[in-house]
């Protein structure tokens, strides 16, 4: 008896564990360092669960509220993941005072390889502090990104 319900509780931790799966996109280039990912669940409609991350802006001073970002899930506000194309929006708010900064990274990769993504990210800063003429634009940082999906 031990035998067939040790057998069955395999089989369902089995079945469990093949419905998810996870993304990731990691870059260290001269302008930035992120790593983000999470896991993503098979059918109904394949939505995120524990989405994490970490950003570092390496051109800004160390101690400058937007040098590092952590995002966490609800920072991620779209994301896109089908055998051709791994997308992700990330949009995270900083508060000082009475203003707001923000960082918004935008990931769009295409399948290479099974399971592997590459592409482009761009990550849009806006600095109130640093918006003198108080037009909104956010300054952009683009490079390639490698992103993996399973």
């Amino acid at each position: 008896m031990r035998t067939i319900i040790g057998t069955i509780a395999l089989l369902l931790s089995a079945d469990a564990a093949s419905a998810s799966g996870g993304i990731w996109c990691d870059v260290d280039d001269a302008m930035v360092k992120f790593d983000v990912g999470a896991g993503v669940t098979r059918g109904m409609g394949g939505p995120t669960f524990n989405f994490r991350g970490d950003l570092e802006i390496l051109g800004r001073p160390d101690g400058d509220s937007l040098r590092k970002t952590v995002f966490e899930d609800s920072d991620l506000t779209q994301y896109w993941l089908d055998d051709k194309e791994l997308r992700l929006n990330i949009y995270h708010e900083h508060q000082l005072g009475d203003k707001f900064n923000s960082v918004e990274l935008t990931i769009l990769t295409k399948t290479s390889d099974e399971g592997v993504y590459d592409g482009q990210y761009t990550l849009a800063v806006y600095d109130n502090a640093a918006d003198t003429e108080q037009d909104g634009k956010p300054k952009e940082l683009t490079g390639k990104v490698s992103c993996g999906a399973e």
